[in-house]
């Protein structure tokens, strides 16, 4: 009987063991997850300390926002996504667990060179101002040269690279994109004589720069075949011309072509003019010089003409005025 109460006992002693045990078991606290390293990096974001899920969600958050640039003063924002950017964060993340404390996991990030250069060429367009040069204009019957307006440009090259390195670096701190400053030519014909001629007042003036140099009286074009108005420029300059009758004026038909000498339409001086079959010359009827009697042209006293063809060149700008 000792024996039978000994055993019962023993049994009934370790079922409650078990019971014990089993207790323990389920009341034990859920395992701990797991943290990466203190002092680990992915890339250029910091992850130390944090779990899989935090690190992945930060990554994603530096690698993801936009790009925030600064144009020529005007803000632009872009997304990296714009670029096709691949970011392999799982694989980063299972590195960051298993990296050492205070090392750095590399994070091998790709983009599409194509489309970055093509943005950048697109914000070019959208920033570009062409320079305007300098021009020779009248003012009060005065020639005076204007100033010319710089231009911009971006830089693409850099701008490729500024962009580059912040999409691969996750760094988001605002880009102030380069700008050169296009330079302004000054007005090509600033600098040397200027003709202006007063139609009404049948009047040519000779400027240097913006130096009243000579005035001379001239004739110009009758009603009927008027002086035309307007900017040009001297193209060919002859001396001891020959007169060839226009073939387009009626009342030139039938006249024959005048070697050079006396009696020579031209006299013995021919500026032509960018203006078709126009130009200053000197006249064998010095009677008609002050009034409105040529066929178009600008007629002077043959001594003024030998003058002013010493004085000009081909490309003399020529400003032709009303009065």
């Amino acid at each position: 009987m000792r024996r039978a109460g000994f055993t019962l006992c023993l049994a009934l002693v370790c079922a409650l063991g078990a019971g014990v045990t089993s207790v323990r078991a389920d009341d034990a606290p859920p395992a701990t997850p797991a943290v990466i390293a203190d002092g680990v990096e992915v890339g250029t974001v910091i992850v130390g300390g944090m779990t899989p899920d935090q690190a992945t969600q930060a990554l994603l958050e530096a690698y993801l926002s936009p790009i925030e640039l600064t144009v020529a003063g005007r803000q632009v924002s872009v997304s990296p996504q714009r670029f096709q950017l691949e970011v392999p964060v799982d694989t980063a993340v299972q590195n960051a667990l298993a990296a050492l404390p205070n090392t750095v996991v590399p994070l091998p990030v790709t983009l599409d060179a194509t489309a970055l250069s093509a943005y950048v060429d697109q914000l070019a367009e959208k920033i570009h101002r062409a320079p305007v040069p300098g021009r020779l204009v009248l003012r009060h019957q005065r020639p005076v040269a204007t100033k010319g307006r710089a231009g911009l440009a971006l830089a693409r090259l850099p701008t490729r690279m500024l962009l580059r390195d912040a999409l691969r670096d996750a760094v988001r701190a605002p880009i102030d994109v380069p700008i050169r400053s296009l330079k302004a030519s000054a007005a090509p014909d600033a600098r040397g004589p200027v003709i202006v001629i007063r139609r009404s007042s049948n009047r040519l003036l000779l400027f240097h720069d913006t130096r009243l140099v000579r005035a001379f009286p001239v004739a110009t074009g009758q009603p009927a075949y008027p002086t035309p108005l307007g900017r040009f420029e001297i193209v060919v300059m002859w001396k001891n011309p020959t007169w060839y009758p226009p073939t387009q004026d009626a009342w030139a038909k039938g006249l024959k072509p005048v070697p050079p000498g006396p009696g020579n339409p031209l006299g013995t001086r021919w500026m032509g003019l960018s203006a078709p079959g126009v130009g200053i010359h000197g006249t064998d009827d010095p009677a008609s010089i002050g009034y409105s009697l040529s066929h178009g042209c600008i007629r002077m006293q043959v001594p003024s003409a030998e003058w002013l063809f010493d004085h000009v060149t081909v490309g003399t700008p020529v400003f032709i005025v009303p009065s």
